[in-house]
């Protein structure tokens, strides 16, 4: 269990620091920052000077820099201050998901062929085919404009969650549903659950307990990309709602060129998403005996 365990950690670590190398290399592609900050005719000293106001350089040393657009704060206190409103939007949107995704799934599955399940099926289909931006914009003319129910943008109360974390959870909530409904048509038709019901156990305890619980693995198994699917996706999701996360200090900080700042945003992410998945691969190791044996 251990070896796998330091495997993953060394993975992670050697991926987190191709990317900050990566990341350093492609924000440089448009330009040097420094050069877009100065004027025509500044000197050699005023670029130094610069150079030393931002902190540029020094990201190995956990300096990313000072914001360009933001006072010069700190970029990286910039983004951690960003940091708590998109994870309370990304959980509130992969509980629901989750929660209801498994839901519907197994109702699809052992109504198969009924309305009930064509019907779930279309909306899952429609789920990962609308872009979220759409979804946004028609959610926030209708419920918030036209009906007058929820609040259009910011933070505050549970009203302020509804729409984003629906607008964000939609394409998740459709691959959960189709992922668990293909599950559970695998576990139903298995041979133990053939057996349980040979042996009279009753349909409920055949769907929840065998057929169910097997089929939570691949959900498992994909929670590190569902969860890079919310972070993604915040960065629409966020501008469209005017959410004070690290996605629309992104879309913002593009826009003014804080190059800083787009560094810092794109490496937290990236740090999130290795983390998420190797929580996946523990989670993994410890529910599939059969992983904890491969290096």
């Amino acid at each position: 269990m251990i070896r796998p365990i330091l495997g993953r950690l060394a993975e992670a670590a050697v991926a987190l620091l191709l990317m900050s190398l990566l990341i350093f290399l492609l924000s440089r592609v448009t330009g040097d920052p420094i050069a877009l900050l100065l004027s025509d005719d500044a000197t050699e000293a005023d670029r130094l000077d610069l150079i030393r106001q931002l902190n540029l350089g020094n990201a190995l040393q956990g300096d990313f820099g000072r914001s360009v657009a933001g006072g010069r704060e700190d970029a990286l206190k910039v983004v951690l201050e960003r940091i708590p409103a998109s994870l309370s939007l990304a959980g509130v949107a992969l509980t629901f998901t989750l929660a209801l995704g498994i839901v519907l799934g197994v109702l699809a599955s052992i109504t198969r062929g009924t309305p009930a399940d064509v019907l779930i099926r279309l909306v899952a289909l429609i789920g990962q085919s609308v872009p979220s931006f759409w979804l946004g914009i028609m959610l926030i003319y209708l419920v918030s404009v036209h009906w007058g129910l929820l609040p259009t943008s910011g933070v505050g109360t549970w009203k302020h969650y509804v729409l984003p974390a629906l607008t964000l959870g939609l394409f998740t909530l459709a691959a959960v549903t189709r992922l668990v409904r293909a599950s559970m048509l695998d576990a139903l038709g298995s041979e133990y659950v053939k057996l349980a019901r040979i042996k009279g156990v009753s349909e409920a305890t055949v769907v929840l307990r065998h057929a169910l619980a097997n089929s939570l693995i691949p959900v498992v198994t994909f929670m590190g990309t569902f969860f890079a699917t919310m972070i993604t996706g915040a960065v629409v999701v966020e501008t469209v709602f005017a959410w004070p996360g690290i996605g629309r200090l992104a879309f913002e900080a593009i826009l003014s060129r804080d190059f800083p700042v787009i560094q810092t945003v794109v490496l937290v992410i990236t740090a999130f998403f290795i983390l998420a998945n190797l929580i996946v691969d523990m989670l993994y190791l410890a529910i599939d005996p059969r992983m904890r044996g491969r290096g």
